[in-house]
């Protein structure tokens, strides 16, 4: 499966959230509910989005993340690469995520987890 990608996404492997989040995804999405009602937040079988439209929006919620123990990127061999989750933008950035799990096609404009089949695209909840 894959998930849509619009203005700034914060991509988080879902394994990612069980790990950290008392109560793992199910949880998160019942605490979340508005966010996924109104379309902000989406996900598929192996990834979570949330987004804006601007990187000060989206801030706070990557603080949160950190705060629950995942680690944005890390210089790996005197590179930078994404580690638990990545923040990129669709349109400029999608073809240039330094991150080893995620792949994006830029056609479609959708992240996917690298070893997993593209598939169904993911996108609001309605």
């Amino acid at each position: 499966m894959a998930i849509y990608c619009e203005f700034i996404n914060l991509i988080i492997p879902i394994s990612k959230i069980e790990s950290v989040y008392t109560g793992g995804f199910t949880k998160y999405k019942e605490d979340n509910a508005v966010g996924f009602n109104i379309g902000v937040l989406w996900h598929d079988d192996y990834l979570f989005r949330d987004g804006a439209m601007n990187l000060s929006s989206l801030n706070s919620r990557i603080k949160k993340w950190e705060s629950l123990g995942l680690k944005g990127f890390s210089n790996v061999n005197g590179e930078q690469k994404w580690i638990d989750f990545c923040v990129f933008e669709g349109i400029f950035d999608g073809d240039n995520i330094n991150c080893d799990w995620l792949l994006y096609d830029s056609k479609t404009r959708c992240a996917y987890m690298k070893d997993k089949p593209f598939g169904k695209i993911a996108f609001r909840e309605k």
